[in-house]
């Protein structure tokens, strides 16, 4: 889909496991040549082209990927990409190593069918970002590295100067969907200063939701903060009724505080959960 002159969003869906079905959402940069945010998941680069041939393009004219971090349905694609392309792949130091890496990253964080969605293949980094770097696409077109680490080790969103656009990645969780972040305090920070770029963005581009609009943004982070304070509260409260409960039994129990028994299973919610304990157990 077509967001503005020079920005597409590109819907890649995939399955988790037979019963839990996501998407995730890679962003085209259009102009004398072609950019990718993101890659989605392993096979992904076949809807890319796709959609490319649609809009007169060519999979060969993507020149860069930068990826906001290393998990599976972000990567996924970026492979077999650059090796169709010879493209650059751009990335944060934090994630490389995940990212240059995947057995690693599989032993350190093992999803279900982690390798149906990486595919087999680790990707060479070609550039180490850092944050507040700007890169020159062409000559009329930079892109700006923003550190919003939280949801990742070393999370980056990427802020389109000449189209006042930025591509948050996963660093914005959605109110109604599974919140996943490995540290609530920065990605706090990371909230923050994305809101703060909100009188020189109209437009915001998440992984995990549509793209904001204006005000949808500002609305958006928001929330975002108030799921995370609450979460961090709730924990607060049953570290205190329930010291010592393992980090499966504040799972199931701080999903029945808030009222979403469904989330008790999901492995990635309880790294949500495990972060506000040792947080809690830090501040103790």
């Amino acid at each position: 889909m077509k967001l503005c002159d020079g920005i597409h969003q590109i819907r890649i869906d995939f399955q988790v496991t037979p019963q839990v079905k996501r998407y995730v959402y890679v962003y085209l940069l259009e102009s004398a040549y072609c950019y990718l945010i993101d890659t989605g998941v392993a096979g992904s680069e076949t809807i890319i082209a796709k959609y490319m041939k649609g809009i007169g393009r060519d999979v060969s004219e993507i020149k860069g990927i930068f990826l906001t971090h290393a998990h599976p349905d972000h990567i996924g694609g970026a492979a077999k990409l650059k090796a169709l392309t010879g493209c650059r792949i751009y990335a944060s130091s934090g994630e490389q190593r995940w990212i240059e890496d995947i057995d690693l990253q599989y032993q350190e964080r093992p999803i279900p069918n982690f390798y149906q969605l990486t595919g087999t293949s680790s990707i060479q980094v070609d550039r180490i970002l850092h944050d507040g770097d700007t890169i020159q696409l062409e000559e009329q077109l930079h892109l700006e590295a923003i550190s919003t680490s939280g949801h990742s080790h070393d999370d980056f969103s990427f802020f389109l100067q000449e189209k006042r656009a930025v591509f948050t990645g996963d660093a914005i969780p959605v109110a109604e969907d599974i919140p996943i972040y490995i540290d609530p305090d920065k990605s706090l920070e990371s909230l923050k200063r994305l809101d703060a770029l909100s009188n020189q963005v109209p437009l915001y581009c998440p992984a995990w939701d549509k793209a904001y609009r204006g005000r949808e943004g500002n609305q958006a982070i928001e929330q975002a903060v108030t799921l995370i304070q609450t979460l961090e509260q709730n924990m607060a409260v049953l570290q205190q009724e329930y010291p010592g409960a393992s980090v499966g039994q504040y799972t199931r129990l701080l999903c029945d505080k808030i009222g979403r028994p469904e989330l008790e299973k999901h492995p990635l919610f309880r790294r949500t959960v495990q972060s506000h304990v040792k947080q809690l157990e830090y501040q103790i």
